[in-house]
């Protein structure tokens, strides 16, 4: 909201907190839904706060793009099993932050 009062040229948000953790029935995305500011939200596929399956159905603004962190939790720390290493995913939210940007300031 203060992104779209404030007139920013861009949004980048790492781990959203969509919901509580454990509680996805609350969530807190009313104020996305009309968001006219281009945003980009960096998020664990795992994320207690919001995953990919839950995040997919909240109808979030057209200005909105989602990047997901491989099997990432809130702090895009990944499982050892997943082979995936903290430093990979850090990276990889750094890069899609720079993409997005990179195509913001194109324009």
């Amino acid at each position: 909201m203060v992104a779209d009062e404030c007139g920013v040229g861009a949004l980048i948000c790492f781990s959203y907190p969509f919901h509580p953790p454990g509680k996805p029935e609350r969530i807190r995305t009313q104020h996305l839904v009309n968001l006219r500011t281009p945003t980009l939200i960096v998020q664990g596929e795992r994320d207690p706060f919001g995953n990919r399956d839950e995040v997919r159905g909240f109808g979030l603004s057209e200005r909105i793009q989602l990047s997901w962190i491989t099997d990432g939790d809130h702090s895009f720390r990944p499982q050892k099993r997943s082979g995936v290493t903290i430093e990979q995913n850090l990276l990889a939210a750094a890069d899609a932050a720079s993409v997005f940007l990179s195509k913001i300031l194109m324009r």
